[in-house]
């Protein structure tokens, strides 16, 4: 099929001229392609990890470990994409279960400064998404793991620069609250809500 700029144009979800390596807390959202359940179900209303999310859980973690400047905050792993926030700059984030929704970190936000974190979101997010595709090809020859089509994860991710610890305490509350509501959520093949 020829190239046809009307319909393959693919527009940025980005905002326009902003600088996503800025210091600064992020939301994200990467979601398997096809909404394909890998990462384990919802019992009860909490999340159940497999092996893959398991696996997928501990490379979200150790991102600090492997990314300088680059913190984690809350995060789930849900049957189909995950959820988290990063913290760029090198601005020390609250541990995770750490602080009350109700008294949110003071954390810098990106119209705060204009200081870098060196790494861009799409960068981060990109490999991790790499590493975590590697890792499940290994997982398809030595586990049997059930093959993909195509790619591993949907192309785009969802990214929200948090504005402000208000946006901060509605985020966190949305992860936290994720695995209770899955029933309604737009990501599950199943939901009411789609």
């Amino acid at each position: 099929m020829p190239y046809d700029p009307d319909k393959h144009h693919r527009r940025s979800i980005r905002l326009p001229g902003f600088d996503y390596s800025k210091a600064g807390a992020y939301f994200v959202t990467l979601v398997a392609q096809d909404r394909a359940c890998r990462f384990g179900e919802i019992q009860d209303g909490t999340m159940r990890l497999n092996s893959v999310g398991e696996i997928f859980d501990t490379i979200w973690r150790e991102i600090p470990v492997n990314y300088a400047g680059v913190e984690i905050d809350y995060h789930v792993v849900m049957p189909n994409h995950l959820h988290g926030i990063l913290v760029l700059g090198g601005i020390p984030s609250p541990t995770i279960g750490g602080p009350s929704l109700s008294a949110p970190p003071t954390l810098p936000f990106p119209e705060d400064g204009d200081a870098s974190s060196g790494l861009s979101v799409s960068e981060i997010v990109g490999r991790f998404k790499s590493l975590t595709t590697n890792r499940y090809i290994e997982g398809v020859k030595e586990n049997g793991w059930p093959r993909f089509r195509g790619h591993f994860w949907q192309r785009n991710y969802h990214e929200h620069v948090i504005r402000d610890e208000e946006d901060w305490g509605r985020i966190a509350e949305y992860v936290l609250e994720n695995p209770a509501k899955w029933a309604d959520d737009p990501e599950n093949p199943l939901s009411s809500g789609r």
